[in-house]
């Protein structure tokens, strides 16, 4: 298995992912600053030359949350998703999804500083996305209760990187105390150690 990526990028997320399932893979760099997610080579990967990207055998998989659900299904002991019938399965598929239809859009509009038509726009408005949010991690500790899941990957690395990177998070102690709580995984510490070392990986992408 192979995670193409690149530091401090969506590809944490996936990195996070992996060693929650505790996944034997490969960190293949993309180096972006130089345009290889351009090449003949990686669009054979990824079409659209974005990262993150993951290869298991002949299967090329993208898209953060794509890539999270295939890897709940691809290590189900890891008992990172609900079953198919399970209860919390519908709150799962929405968070998980939630997170680039409505908290990436959200984050654009706050850094541009423009006012959608709430209306007309997926994701409503940032103001309305990070309440729904705050309200749904307000008891936790995870967005399905006692349970984490893939979702709280992908909303958990929306939170990290817009507070703690990109400033558009509001200092609120509810997604403190939940950023804190995703910090202190294990896994999470782990993938942040990886991606602090994409630059210094054996192999690279470039042709």
């Amino acid at each position: 298995m192979k995670l193409y990526g690149a530091p401090q990028t969506r590809s944490f997320r996936i990195l996070w992912m992996l060693e929650e399932c505790e996944a034997d893979y490969e960190r293949i760099l993309v180096d972006i600053r130089a345009g290889h997610q351009h090449s003949a080579a990686y669009r054979t990967v990824n079409p659209m030359g974005k990262v993150p990207a993951l290869s298991d055998g002949t299967v090329h998989i993208a898209e953060s949350g794509a890539i999270c659900a295939f890897l709940a299904e691809r290590f189900p002991e890891a008992d990172l998703a609900p079953t198919v019938g399970d209860k919390d399965r519908g709150r799962y598929l929405y968070w998980l999804f939630f997170s680039g239809n409505c908290v990436e859009p959200s984050f654009l509009e706050k850094a541009g500083g423009f006012q959608p038509n709430s209306a007309a726009s997926g994701w409503g408005s940032y103001r309305r996305v990070m309440a729904v949010i705050a309200e749904a991690i307000r008891t936790g500790p995870w967005l399905l209760g006692d349970r984490f899941s893939g979702a709280d990957i992908m909303i958990g690395t929306d939170l990290y990187f817009g507070s703690r990177t990109l400033g558009l998070i509001e200092q609120k102690p509810v997604f403190e105390r939940y950023i804190e709580r995703c910090g202190s995984r294990p896994a999470f510490k782990r993938a942040e150690a990886y991606d602090r070392d994409w630059k210094s990986a054996d192999l690279s992408l470039s042709g």
